[in-house]
């Protein structure tokens, strides 16, 4: 009886081919999108995995003050009977950005680390002999082609963007001769070595955890990323619930026909369960095809991204990896127990000897209306409670989750109650009739109107973060970069003489020099600024104590980026621990794309404090007409390098096209779930189409055309499309303010002002518009070719 049983249930898709390929679609579409995010986060991660197991960063390692660890301190250690491992890192540029160098000593790592393996899967002799090499994978070695002649030899299975060299090479290279990074601790130690306060004092041993992992750096990166799959995946279970609901509605007799032939209730709601089963493992297949096709084609994007805002080496090339797939199969098959789990409900439920009238699809009564209102109701108290309450990105998206849902379940209501007001204005029989049919219609095209409302509102949302972002970015690019070029001498020596043979040449020479340490508890860097009318003119502050300027010039305060305010709680006079000494802070200031805690002091302070400071970087202010004269002076002249220059406009015009990058992403996936939103309007409307005979027979047969019918009907897709998009631009523009000033500072650390850009919105309105007209236009005109003959079976019975 199984068999027999799930042949009759599978019978209706034969009978209805579109509604199966709705079903199919819409879930695929969903498990797309999903996939691909999912795809993208995971080829990440596995990227951060693969870079910090290099060279032993998984290990605990011994740290030392920004200067560096001294070379007589690694040798002390290991005297001592510490096993420990020398590991220097760094920055070299190229042609095409920055390649990461990682010095180390193979002799003494970690044996298991892929570098080391790397070495002595070669030939470890030229690896450090006479004339030592780089080591890189090919993509890499690639790039380095020129590296002040050394050899680069590629090895595969090396992580993206790094290269690994022997410590006295990397040393030499980077410029810094006799420094150490840190010291790799080894798994294996004597049990007599001495405490390491004995030996070094200055040192501390830094557990794994403790060190700045690229993937915790990221979460906020990748948690946005995942919410937008989530959203995009929401929208398209809209689709696959209403398939599932008329499905169920169209074979209501089917149920009770098999229930009356004696078929168990549990056995007929197994093998629904088992037919829907196969359906989401099928949409599942495809759904994570098409999400690798869409990954392969954003991941370029999302590496320029990862690697623009956080130095993170991301390989552009997507990789098949088996956790990705099966989440994406797990979703899609989740996914349809969710939407089908209203319609198994009701067949558990189904009495044997059921009435056989057929309902219309999802014609909900207005009890059920007002019971999705009073449920919005509740999750926008929520929303205002984790508003007032929560704290964290959690708590941030769950309100941001619970607005929109509160949205969606209230659109209905919203527009029953808007078409009613409409309905009193209608004069005539026809518009009296359309104002009554649309309120009628409106129970079976509100799946695809929230959809609808969900898409327009991230939308508008997303634009209106982005685009505020992107006028606030601009403007403060101008503020911050006010020198108009930027140069960086080789060695102390060449900084020495640049000074000299610039100084009768530049209006002013600004010293841009940094180290890295460890802010209130966080990694970050410390800026030294000059006393010059150039920071007090331009730089973009957020909140000042009087003549704060004047403070940091005399050593007497300090000034942090807005991202430590917010981290640590700190606010003006509070006090900030910097190289041993505690400054009170004079001002704040915004400081956008950057993930690190960040401190400005003086010049003096900052060589008093870091005496071994890299002193090679300077803001030069020139006439801007004399750029071009004086960097072709610096190179003929002077001798300097061409890549360690670059002037104020390249600057601008490298961080906006990563800023453009940086949203591609999320903008493709607007533009997605907006057109999986018109693909749910055009099958609820395809769908309803053939059950709307009965209400349309006896308006046709009182005179009105099948032209004129499928005009009105699409008239009235049109209208609802309108209705829904001015509903869904207060939802935007409050998710937008969610975006900006909870998740972007829950995310990042700093808060863009919020901008409005109405022209936006009007040709977002628009396209929603169109996208309903067209989604509309072939249920219209398959009204309008009905034949007369269908139209007249309608009174053939009595109903």
């Amino acid at each position: 009886m199984g068999r027999v049983t799930l042949t009759a249930l599978l019978a209706h898709w034969r009978r209805k081919p579109l509604q199966l390929l709705t079903l199919v679609l819409g879930l695929a579409l969903a498990t797309a999108l999903w996939s691909a995010v999912q795809a993208i986060n995971t080829e990440a991660r596995a990227s951060y995995d693969e870079a910090a197991g290099a060279m032993g960063a998984a290990r605990p390692a011994l740290v030392g003050p920004p200067s560096g660890i001294s070379e007589e301190t690694y040798i002390a250690l290991r005297r001592a009977g510490w096993l420990v491992s020398p590991v220097i890192e760094g920055w070299i540029t190229h042609s095409e950005g920055r390649i990461r160098l990682v010095g180390l000593d193979p002799l003494t790592a970690p044996p298991d680390a892929p570098a080391v393996t790397a070495v002595f899967a070669g030939e470890p002799g030229a690896f450090a002999g006479e004339r030592p090499e780089v080591i890189a994978n090919p993509a890499t070695a690639a790039q380095l082609d020129d590296l002040d002649g050394t050899p680069v030899r590629a090895v595969d299975g090396l992580p993206p963007a790094m290269a690994f060299a022997d410590i006295g090479l990397a040393q030499r290279l980077l410029g810094q001769e006799g420094r150490i990074t840190r010291l790799v601790v080894l798994d294996t130690q004597p049990l007599s070595r001495p405490p390491l306060a004995e030996i070094a004092p200055d040192l501390r041993q830094q557990e794994p955890e403790e060190t700045l992992d690229l993937a915790r750096l990221t979460d906020s990166f990748h948690l946005n990323l995942t919410a937008f799959g989530l959203l995009a995946f929401a929208v398209g279970l809209f689709i696959v619930h209403g398939a599932v609901g008329l499905a169920f509605e169209q074979r209501r007799p089917t149920f009770r026909t098999l229930r009356a032939l004696g078929v168990p209730a549990r056995a007929l709601l197994a093998l629904t369960a088992a037919e829907l089963l196969i359906l989401a493992v099928l949409a599942g297949f495809l759904g994570t095809g098409l999400g690798y096709v869409i990954a392969a084609a954003l991941l370029p994007d999302v590496a320029a991204t990862l690697r623009g805002l956080y130095g993170a080496a991301v390989d552009g090339v997507l990789a098949f990896r088996p956790g990705w797939w099966a989440a994406g199969m797990a979703m899609a098959v989740g996914g349809t127990a969710i939407a089908a789990a209203g319609a198994l409900w009701k067949i558990a439920r189904l009495p044997a000897l059921a009435p056989a009238r057929p309902r219309a699809w999802a014609m909900a009564s207005e009890k059920t209306t007002l019971a999705q209102a009073g449920a919005a109701v509740v999750l926008a108290l929520l929303a205002l409670v984790l508003a007032r309450y929560g704290s964290g990105l959690v708590a941030g998206f769950a309100m941001l989750g619970a607005l929109l849902i509160a949205a969606a379940l209230a659109l209905p209501f919203a527009l029953s109650v808007t078409l009613r007001a409409l309905g009193r204005t209608g004069r005539g029989p026809l518009a009296t009739w359309f104002w009554a049919d649309t309120r009628q219609q409106l129970p079976g095209l509100s799946l695809a109107l929230m959809a609808l409302l969900l898409a327009l509102a991230a939308n508008i949302g997303v634009g209106t973060m982005v685009s505020s972002f992107r006028l606030t970015f601009t403007g403060w690019l101008d503020q911050r970069l006010a020198s108009e070029l930027y140069v960086t001498a080789s060695d102390r020596a060449e900084a020495e003489r640049l000074t000299a043979w610039l100084a009768p040449r530049t209006d002013a020479m600004l010293p841009i020099w940094n180290v890295d340490t460890d802010l209130a508890g966080r990694p970050g860097e410390v800026f030294g600024v000059a006393d010059h009318p150039t920071y007090r003119d331009n730089w973009p502050l957020l909140d000042a104590a009087p003549g704060i300027w004047d403070r940091v010039a005399a050593g007497d305060g300090v000034l942090i980026n807005e991202q430590l305010a917010r981290a640590a709680r700190l606010g003006l006079d509070d006090r900030l621990e910097i190289g041993g000494e505690r400054f009170p802070i004079a001002g704040i200031y915004s400081d956008y794309g950057n993930p690190m805690a960040q401190a400005l002091v003086s010049v003096p302070t900052l060589t008093r404090l870091f005496p071994n400071v890299d002193r090679l970087g300077f803001g030069l202010r020139i006439p801007t007409a004399e750029v071009p004269a004086l960097q072709e002076a610096l190179v003929q002249d002077f001798g300097l390098d061409p890549g360690n220059m670059i002037d104020q406009a390249a600057i601008k015009r490298v961080s906006l096209q990563v800023f453009e990058r940086t949203f591609a992403v999320t903008g493709a996936l607007n533009v997605l779930t907006l057109a999986i939103a018109g693909f749910a309007i055009l099958t609820s409307l395809l769908t309803l189409s053939a059950m709307r005979l009965p209400q349309l027979a006896p308006v046709w047969a009182a005179g009105l055309t099948r032209a004129t019918l499928g005009r009105v009907e699409l008239l009235r897709a049109v209208l609802l499309a309108g209705l829904t998009a001015i509903v869904a631009l207060p939802v935007g523009l409050l998710l937008a303010w969610v975006l900006l000033a909870v998740i972007n500072v829950e995310a990042f650390g700093w808060r863009i002002p919020m901008h409005l850009f109405p022209v936006d919105w009007v040709r977002l309105g628009v396209l929603a518009v169109v996208a309903a007209a067209l989604a509309g236009l072939w249920p219209a005109h398959r009204l309008a070719r009905t034949p007369p003959a269908d139209l007249i079976k309608v009174f053939a019975n009595e109903r």
